[in-house]
């Protein structure tokens, strides 16, 4: 072969680069490409809850080593300015009162960056602006909403007081004037302090189930006891005490049951002696005792000869009619 021949070697293959297998996703990435958001929003709220978080612990330890108001106030301001001020307040739980009224007392603050919005006073000011409000519970929603939740009392009876007509809740709050044209179907107690008696009241009434639905108003007397008023016209003077009073209203429901007392011409009962019942009726009535109307002995005979403890309890004295005693 000459020299100036050229040996081919045999040609090379080119080397093909390995192929890696593409890296499994994590439990974490799978939940998150579930979610009905972009990565860049979760980004955001993550940076949202970061800078709200940092913001916080700064203004906390402003606060603990005894910054000065302006400079905590410089802080809190400048994390509103990044994005975390209140712009949206959202109400909940409101049936009865005006939410513009509600959002008012809510945006009444010296800043609305959101580090500065004082949850408390917020609360503090919705409790004392009416009695219509039981409980309110607020909080914030990064970045820019405040949550309020209002919880209303509910009204339980119509308070009269020196000629006033009110709504009361169950413990007796004062809820707002009552229109004596529209009065609502509710149980409806009279006298000063008798708003104080509203629970008190309601346990008198659960004793007597049968009598509840008869009864048309309640006088809180002499700031120690009660007179009912029947839908029928008739009161009824019970003694003082939760006690007695509930003994002397389950005898009169006893004895209305066997021979009824109400709507007969009646003007009025007294059992402030838990031994008797007294009746008034219109005109002038012979004093005479009648016995238990269970008793068919003649009026005022005792069944044995000799009144029993039992028969005493259900004597009537008739009286002729007069103003209806108050003590």
């Amino acid at each position: 072969m000459s020299s100036g021949t050229i040996k081919r070697g045999t040609a090379r293959r080119p080397v093909q680069p390995k192929r890696r297998k593409p890296p499994k996703a994590s439990t974490i990435d799978k939940l998150i490409a579930m979610l009905p958001v972009s990565e860049a929003t979760l980004h955001k709220i993550a940076t949202w809850s970061i800078m709200g978080a940092v913001g916080a612990a700064l203004l906390g330890a402003a606060t603990y080593l005894g910054v000065p108001a302006a400079i905590g106030s410089a802080i809190g301001e400048g994390i509103g300015d990044a994005g975390f001020r209140v712009t949206n307040i959202q109400i909940t739980g409101l049936k009865r009162m005006d939410h513009n009224v509600i959002y008012k007392i809510a945006a009444n603050q010296p800043s609305m960056a959101m580090p500065l919005v004082s949850l408390e006073k917020i609360r503090q000011d919705l409790l004392a602006h009416s009695g219509w409000i039981e409980d309110a519970h607020v909080s914030r929603r990064l970045p820019d909403t405040l949550m309020v939740n209002v919880i209303e009392r509910t009204p339980s009876a119509i308070w009269q007081n020196k000629g006033q007509l009110s709504l009361i809740s169950a413990n007796g709050t004062w809820l707002e004037p009552v229109n004596p044209e529209a009065m609502p179907d509710l149980p409806l107690v009279i006298g000063a302090h008798a708003n104080e008696q509203e629970p008190a009241y309601r346990q008198l009434l659960d004793v007597a189930p049968a009598l509840r639905g008869q009864v048309k108003a309640a006088t809180w007397v002499g700031n120690r006891r009660w007179t009912l008023t029947f839908e029928s016209g008739e009161t009824l003077a019970l003694p003082e005490g939760d006690a007695a009073a509930g003994k002397a209203l389950v005898r009169f429901a006893q004895l209305d049951g066997v021979k009824p007392l109400l709507g007969k011409g009646w003007l009025g009962f007294d059992m402030r002696d838990p031994t008797r019942l007294v009746a008034r009726k219109p005109g002038l009535v012979d004093n005479k005792a009648i016995t238990d109307p269970t008793a068919t002995t003649p009026a005022g005979t005792p069944v044995t000869g000799q009144a029993t403890p039992a028969e005493k309890s259900g004597v009537i004295e008739a009286k002729q009619s007069g103003p209806a005693g108050q003590g």
